[in-house]
């Protein structure tokens, strides 16, 4: 990155390696005295016998302790931040997919080696007793964990930020598989304390909305014209950057009612009538992403979004009135990162704040909202790009109803003088959309921003390009490219610690807060000893993902294959079908030929299905059956596995993909934004079988395409062949495609279940193959081909390995976050001093 006076530069290293960093007063972490913080958690926190006390308690215990330790730093960087009045980061998300916090927390703060210890001297189980931690239900995929690493970037590089999202109480869903399909129960996350948050019910925001609730025929029904509240208390939790010298803050916003219950309704023996204002307010932050199939699912994620957007506004702007008089300072004091479209009702409610509290005129207002807010799209779905109808803001926003209203009219005054009598391009532009009465939110946040990025140099074309053109040509300053990235602390040298040490026995520790330090790493492809190394700890890192998955799921591996992985949501663009034809046609060349030469293989799947979305669970059920059919046939047993990991989240990535030898990222290209699991593969020494799409462009490009298996059509010739592509085609005159499609059509995998054959069929064949599987079928099998042939080369193997890690440091998040505090928000460290 270039050097630039805006730009945070300094990577600062920990305080002391391995070992308590010197700000913290901490010499009876961890020890044996009857004063250590762990015994004294231990005792007063649970009253129990030490007989009664089990993992959880001693989770609770250890967890306690280490937020101890850290709470003097995080009360120490909000007292800084508030001193020096920096520029503040404020970053909306409606995902934070951070995973467990405990041992990341412990390896951030330099705290790993005491632990190791105190759990030897202790005879503690430290698997399980981190296992006691879940997940925290904030996320579902690449969104929520791109904000994740972007926060721990931010805390790391010291720049000033806090995230901002919901605090869901079950989180999306808990998925178990039933006779091969998805099944989803309730995530309750949330079940036992979490010794992470800490309540600040001084701190609520009061949200209005423009109608009123009520339970009617056991459903909530809206009431026109009766305004009500809502209460956001906010939860906060530590993001502790490496080396510990700043501790930033995740805001999550609980709804709650101002008023418990209608006391008067209850004495009168109406009972759920009494409750129906606390019912509704709880049901917003109940769960993330309710079913959108329903009318009644996307009101309530309409709800959930403006709930997000007016906390965290009301928040940042309290903290921008603490120490500023003046509202046209808001843009050199905060900038407000809205993480895709979800938040765009920012726009107008930070105008609805400055025309209506501050009291200015519409000018002055329209110029402070655009220079205070940025707007990174991640997507070109045209679904993911909301629309929300314009009766629902005359229900429950009949204000920002207004002020959007005002804002389409200047909009297409402007775009009338720019292009005189274009109607059509003023319909294209619109925030309102014509016939429909649908408000395009992407419009809404393009037009009310002063920056619109993408996430991948291809994506960022597209979304210019394709997507948001007239826009794109009328505001062409405004949009810009920031690939995304990954933290290096979480995905390497905390999900593979041998591999981090191998690394830093050969270069240094620099790497962990300077990626861009694995580039040396590249002259050592051809040295023998490196070479060894990385691949013993390739081979380690497999023993314990198959030890850790036998422990975890009765599940039994051979970690003398190769571990074939494609772990994302699950979504037909994203294409595990094409995957599972692949597995297909493997699986038939071994039924024609058992003496086939071909290295044993373990294919893993893992991803959640939207509850609504059929397709997507049918990939689920094929797998699965594909999976339960190879492994009853004793031809191919011990040469090749299907296995789905059913619940997909980040402890089981930490534990996968350092073990995993191939990664998939075979979207269709034009259709990925970017994708990060590509990344954290890359930097883990995975080799990537993929297609010209998303970053996984640019990482061919940094790595040497000749160190990645690329296929398939590119995004232009994808566009191209939408007017004459045919399935059929290739079904005809494709041998093998036929072969595989036929072994599936005729319910070789699907035995007595009909229904599946045919809606496959359908989505394959008959219905026009959408996603091109067809079309990259082949030359993904010849991909397939160079990758198994490569494979029985080890030296030649693990050297495109170590090229792959010496090119990953491109795609840290660091950098990333430099980009965006140089380019968009320009924001500068705020260092911590230490104690």
């Amino acid at each position: 990155m270039e050097e630039n006076q805006k730009t945070p530069t300094h990577r600062p290293e920990p305080d002391v390696a391995n070992s308590i960093p010197p700000q913290y007063d901490c010499g009876c972490l961890f020890s044996g005295s009857d004063n250590a913080l762990y015994e004294r958690h231990l005792l007063f926190d649970n009253v129990l016998a030490s007989s009664e006390i089990g993992n959880r308690e001693r989770y609770e215990a250890v967890a306690h302790s280490v937020r101890d330790i850290l709470s003097q730093r995080w009360e120490k960087t909000e007292e800084i931040y508030d001193r020096e009045n920096p520029k503040l980061i404020g970053y909306l998300s409606m995902e934070f997919l951070i995973g467990r916090s405990l041992s990341n927390n412990i390896v951030n703060l330099g705290l790993d080696r005491l632990a190791r210890r105190f759990f030897h001297e202790h005879q503690l189980d430290e698997l399980a007793l981190l296992s006691e931690e879940p997940d925290a239900g904030l996320g579902n995929g690449g969104l929520g964990r791109l904000a994740a690493c972007f926060l721990e970037s931010m805390a790391t590089m010291q720049l000033p930020g806090m995230g901002y999202g919901l605090r869901y109480e079950y989180g999306m869903f808990k998925q178990s598989i039933v006779d091969g399909w998805q099944r989803e129960q309730p995530d309750n996350w949330l079940r036992r304390p979490d010794p992470w948050e800490v309540a600040r019910p001084h701190l609520a925001v009061p949200v209005e909305l423009g109608c009123s609730f009520e339970v009617r025929e056991g459903s909530l029904r809206a009431i026109a014209g009766v305004p009500s509240s809502l209460l956001g208390i906010p939860y906060d939790r530590p993001v502790v950057g490496y080396g510990g010298k700043n501790i930033n803050t995740l805001r999550l916003w609980a709804s709650a009612t101002p008023h418990v219950f209608d006391f008067q309704e209850f004495s009168a023996g109406d009972f759920v009538g009494a409750l129906a204002e606390r019912l509704t307010a709880e049901t917003v932050t109940r769960v993330l992403y309710p079913d959108d199939s329903t009318s009644m699912g996307q009101g309530l994620r309409f709800v959930q979004e403006y709930f997000l957007v007016a906390c965290s506004l009301a928040d940042l702007v309290r903290r921008f009135q603490k120490n500023n008089s003046s509202w046209d300072d808001l843009p050199e004091k905060v900038a407000i990162q809205l993480n895709d479209t979800h938040p765009s009702l920012a726009v107008a409610e930070l105008m609805r704040i400055l025309l209506d509290v501050a009291k200015l005129d519409w000018e002055r207002s329209w110029d402070i909202t655009k220079r205070t807010l940025a707007y990174t799209n991640h997507t070109l779905l045209p679904e993911a790009l909301e629309k929300w109808p314009l009766r629902w803001f005359e229900l429950m926003l009949p204000r920002h109803l207004q002020i959007i209203l005002e804002i389409d009219r200047r909009l297409g005054e402007e775009v009338q003088t720019r292009w005189p009598g274009d109607n059509g391009r003023i319909e294209r532009i619109a925030i309102v959309e014509q016939g429909s009465h649908l408000v395009r939110m992407a419009h809404l946040a393009i037009a009310g921003s002063h920056s619109t990025n993408g996430v991948a140099e291809i994506h960022s074309n597209l979304l210019r390009n394709v997507t948001v053109s007239d826009l794109a040509e009328l505001y062409p300053d405004r949009f810009n490219n920031k690939t995304n990235g990954v933290t290096p602390r979480r995905w390497l040298l905390l999900s593979n610690p041998g591999l981090a040490e191998c690394i830093s026995e050969a270069i240094g520790d620099r790497w962990k807060t300077d990626a861009t330090d694995l580039k040396h790493l590249k002259s050592l492809a051809d040295d023998s000893g490196f070479t060894s190394a990385v691949q013993t700890a390739k081979r380690r890192a497999k023993v314990r993902f198959a030890d850790w998955l036998k422990a975890q799921a009765g599940i039994q591996v051979d970690p003398d294959t190769i571990f074939d992985s494609q772990v994302k949501r699950i979504h037909e663009y994203k294409r595990q079908f094409l995957n599972g034809l692949r597995i297909v046609a493997l699986y038939h060349r071994l039924r024609q030929n058992p003496d086939l030469d071909t290295p044993p293989r373990t294919f893993f799947f893992a991803g959640k299905a939207a509850p609504a979305y059929h397709a997507a669970k049918l990939i689920i059920k094929f797998l699965n059956n594909l999976a339960a059919t190879i492994d009853g046939d004793p031809l191919v047993r011990g040469r090749l596995r299907v296995v789905f990991l059913p619940d997909y989240c980040v402890s089981l990535a930490e534990q996968l993909i350092p073990a995993s030898d191939v990664s998939n990222q075979i979207s269709t290209a034009g259709y990925e934004a970017s994708g990060t699991s590509n990344m954290k593969f890359m930097m883990n020494g995975a080799l990537t079988i993929g297609t010209r799409d998303g970053a996984t462009i640019e990482m061919a490009e940094a790595a040497g395409e000749e160190n990645f298996f690329l296929f398939g059509l590119t995004a232009d010739q994808v566009a191209k062949s939408r007017g004459w592509y045919s399935p059929g085609w290739h079904y005809e005159h494709e041998a093998e495609i036929r072969a595989v499609l036929d072994m599936i059509f005729s319910g070789e995998f699907s035995r007595n279940e009909p229904a599946v054959t045919d809606a496959m069929r359908n989505i394959l064949l008959l219905g026009g193959d959408t996603y091109m599987h067809l079309a990259d079928f082949t030359s993904y099998m010849e991909a397939d081909s160079r990758l198994q042939s490569l494979y029985r080369e080890p030296e030649a193997w693990h050297r495109k390995a170590i090229l792959n890690i010496a090119a990953s440091g491109r795609f840290s998040s660091d950098r990333t976050i430099g980009e965006y505090a140089r380019d968009i928000w320009e924001v500068r460290p705020c260092p911590v001093p230490s104690n």
